[in-house]
């Protein structure tokens, strides 16, 4: 095995054991039980919510398996989540193999949809809430 595919493996299994140790944080210590969480600086600073506003929050719903107050927190998170989870998957498995590492590329299409996406759920996020 040579040192950059051991270094690779490595690396890999850092990153997996640093998101379980997250997700045993947020398990254990919710954001609706402890504030040791950052604040997000554009919510904090200009009162608007961002596409990543509520992520925290709704993992740690997801981690209770509460899937309602998760989308309620941030449904475009919890909708792309099982995406990020299968790239992230797909990662750690190039990263074992002693192939050429290569990340996993998403059409252009994908990428720009996505963030238009992000793009109107923040706009429809920020509107005013009006009963009608």
């Amino acid at each position: 095995m040579t040192s950059a595919l051991m270094r690779r493996r490595i690396f890999a299994h850092g990153l997996l054991a640093a998101a379980v140790v997250l997700c045993v944080a947020l398990w254990f210590y919710p954001p609706s039980r402890v504030s040791i969480y950052p604040t997000c600086p554009i919510h904090q600073y200009l009162h608007l919510e961002c596409p990543g506003c509520g992520s925290t929050r709704a993992v740690a719903a997801l981690l209770h398996g509460h899937l309602r107050e998760a989308l309620r927190l941030n449904a475009l998170f919890v909708l792309l989540l099982p995406f990020a989870l299968l790239g992230a998957a797909v990662s750690y498995r190039r990263a074992l193999r002693p192939e050429i590492f290569r990340w996993p590329q998403p059409p252009a299409a994908v990428l720009y949809a996505t963030l238009a996406a992000a793009v109107l759920f923040t706009i429809a996020r920020n509107l005013p809430h009006r009963a009608f």
